[in-house]
């Protein structure tokens, strides 16, 4: 009896709205919620990504006798904005060798710089040859296209170490992680911290508390409808705070979709002035299934530690409870190593079409990456930890 045919087709598809919800989401079961069809569709439909706004969905997708096998979500973008690995210097550098930088190639989740990043491949699949062919079609999509290069960015360790193998430049950032050491509490937590790292964020809890103001964790489906509106006005707020470097990319509709499409993966933790029911501040995070995301917060107005008590001490109370393993609690911030997080390397993969540029960017992001590793030591010296034998 021979085997059915089972031809293998290549499309780069326009928009999400062209797979099904089931068919994307069963690749994407291992991966963190933001890769999802969910997350990745209303982040069109709301208009966050569109032509418009400079980020062109170009999803790579193989098929497997009509059954979607392997996809990316994948962009052509004209500009910078929005990824957060900072890559101006090199738009310098091409335009002082009268190169073009733009528009590229960009495999990302839009708007979130949180590791997690891969290829979504079905199981069966040998990976690498599908992570070789799926690369091999998005550099004839560059060639036929006139796109200068490929940047595959926050990616998953585990992709990492798969794309390591491969002929792409790696560049090294920083990020933060919470690891639960199998904590029982929080106090237990607290125990691998200094005397003073332990006087301080017990202090910061206290003046907290002292203000009245009452903090819990609310899953996404128990959380008045009300909240994700409120959650943009914050989220709106907190940006502003930032004049040109705020990073205020997603509008209120996309806030009020996650209430109709993808409320089972959020959390929210939210604080309470004494004798109101409606939140004077709010964080939004987004659950996987071993690791917490923090992505946004705000303030109706400033409180002393309530930032703190919402995006951090809080949620990993919660995590604790719950046996959560990691809790990635978003870029930036000098404060976060004092409070229990540790500083990382996270990779992003480059390859450009012109040699000249594609020499240039591997010759001398070593550098670079170098200088991001002493950061991450910087960082890691500012830790409240115990010093480790």
């Amino acid at each position: 009896m021979t085997e059915p045919d089972q031809t293998l087709s290549l499309s780069f598809v326009p928009s999400m709205g062209h797979f099904g919800p089931r068919q994307w989401n069963s690749l994407a079961a291992d991966a963190p919620p933001f890769m999802r069809w969910e997350w990745l569709n209303l982040l069109e439909t709301t208009g966050a990504v569109s032509p418009e706004t400079g980020w062109q969905p170009a999803h790579c997708a193989f098929f497997k006798s009509g059954r979607l096998a392997a996809a990316a979500p994948l962009y052509i973008k004209g500009h910078g904005r929005g990824e957060f690995v900072y890559d101006q210097l090199w738009a310098d550098a091409a335009l002082q060798m009268n190169l073009p930088y733009y528009p590229k190639l960009v495999a990302a989740s839009p708007f979130t710089p949180a590791a997690g990043y891969s290829f979504l491949i079905e199981e069966g699949l040998p990976r690498l040859a599908a992570i070789r062919a799926l690369l091999t079609a998005m550099n004839s999509l560059c060639q036929a296209h006139g796109l200068t290069g490929l940047h595959i960015l926050f990616t998953d360790s585990t992709f990492a170490a798969q794309m390591g193998k491969l002929p792409l430049t790696a560049w090294e950032h920083q990020g933060f992680i919470w690891t639960n050491q199998d904590y029982r509490s929080f106090q237990d937590f607290l125990t691998r911290f200094t005397t003073n790292g332990r006087k301080s964020i017990r202090r910061e809890r206290e003046r907290l508390r002292e203000t009245g103001i009452r903090v819990e964790m609310v899953e996404g489906e128990d959380a008045p409808e009300s909240w994700f509106s409120l959650m943009y006005q914050y989220y709106s707020g907190t940006s502003d705070k930032f004049g040109e470097w705020g990073c205020k990319f997603l509008p209120r509709d996309f806030f009020t979709g996650l209430a109709d499409t993808f409320k089972e993966h959020i959390i929210f933790s939210a604080g309470y002035l004494p004798g109101r029911t409606d939140p004077v501040g709010l964080a939004l995070f987004i659950k996987g299934a071993d690791t917490l995301y923090g992505r946004y917060w705000g303030a109706a107005r400033d409180v002393p530690f309530l930032h703190f008590e919402l995006c951090y001490y809080t949620p990993i109370e919660w995590a604790i409870a719950r046996k959560i393993k990691y809790f990635d609690p978003g870029m930036g911030g000098e404060h976060k190593p004092r409070r229990g997080f540790d500083s990382r390397v996270v990779k992003s993969f480059h390859t450009f079409q012109n040699p000249l540029l594609d020499r240039l960017f591997a010759l001398n992001v070593p550098r670079i990456s170098a200088l991001n590793n002493e950061y991450i030591q910087e960082l890691q010296a500012m830790s409240a930890f115990k010093t480790q034998p």
